[in-house]
């Protein structure tokens, strides 16, 4: 029975399902631990803190999870136990999601130019005025027939290297480290098996105060974790994991199915009372 999931969206950024329904469903497939880490946003937060507070049994911990750009990719920082109404995060979620907005509206745009056409009202309504996302303009591809999956409109259209992808504001990961820091947050890798060259992302994101690093992951193979472990071990890093579950696809990776172990949230609890 699965016990831990540190990465779990709701549709306060890309996911379907609303924070309180995820701490229902964490509780009837008995988890012990979960943390919600939207995109750029901490707006579901107090929700999911007030349903949690129904199931003692539950540990529920506040997150985050930050965009930021290196010259090669996409790296993903998350925050643990962060203070979501730190004048500065909240400041800086909102500037960042705003770019998400326009990143997102000159995306549908090079998409027309492709001939595909969706609209930008559509996109909007399946955001349901949360954090606007790839995932909300490929839902909007599928269901007109453009693509058969989500990984098709990513691979094919709006992923790093697609005709229709476009850059959005910049943060650095040792800048999105500090944010989280100065939240009272932990900051931790997230998935670093998506980035190629993430022992030197890890260096450089320890010098400005990284505890963790996403070992347990969707699809990792037994090779990707020993790497990760390895290198977590090397550099002193808590290993946490997640599903990276948005409840959108049937075929993804449901909330729970990755095989975190217990003692990852036992290491960030025990680090996060170090430093309170």
């Amino acid at each position: 029975m699965p016990q831990v999931d540190l990465h779990i969206h709701s549709n306060y950024s890309d996911g379907k399902f609303s924070p309180k329904e995820l701490v229902e469903k964490a509780v009837n497939i008995g988890l012990k631990v979960m943390a919600i880490s939207d995109h750029d946003s901490v707006d579901g937060i107090p929700s999911a803190v007030d349903a949690a507070k129904a199931y003692p049994q539950l540990t529920f911990i506040p997150g985050v999870e930050i965009s930021t750009d290196v010259p090669n990719g996409e790296i993903h920082v998350l925050g643990y136990f962060i203070d979501y109404n730190n004048p500065e995060l909240l400041s800086t979620l909102l500037r960042m999601r705003e770019s998400r907005v326009e990143r997102a509206r000159k995306m549908v745009n090079k998409l027309a130019s492709l001939g595909i056409k969706v609209e930008w009202e559509r996109v909007l309504q399946i955001a349901q005025g949360s954090s606007v996302g790839r995932p909300h303009i490929a839902q909007a591809m599928q269901e007109k027939g453009y693509i058969s999956s989500f990984k098709e409109a990513f691979n094919k259209y709006i992923g790093r290297n697609g005709p229709a992808y476009v850059e959005r504001g910049k943060m650095t990961p040792a800048e999105a480290v500090k944010l989280i820091i100065k939240s009272g947050g932990l900051a931790v890798f997230a998935h670093p098996i998506t980035y190629k060259d993430y022992e030197t992302a890890i260096i450089d994101m320890v010098t400005a105060g990284l505890v963790g690093v996403e070992a347990y992951y969707n699809n990792s193979t037994v090779e990707d974790i020993r790497k990760i472990l390895s290198l977590a071990d090397k550099y002193n890093l808590v290993p946490t994991g997640g599903s990276d579950y948005h409840g959108i696809e049937a075929t993804e990776v449901q909330m729970g199915g990755v095989e975190v172990p217990l003692s990852s949230a036992e290491r960030l609890i025990a680090l996060v009372k170090e430093t309170k």
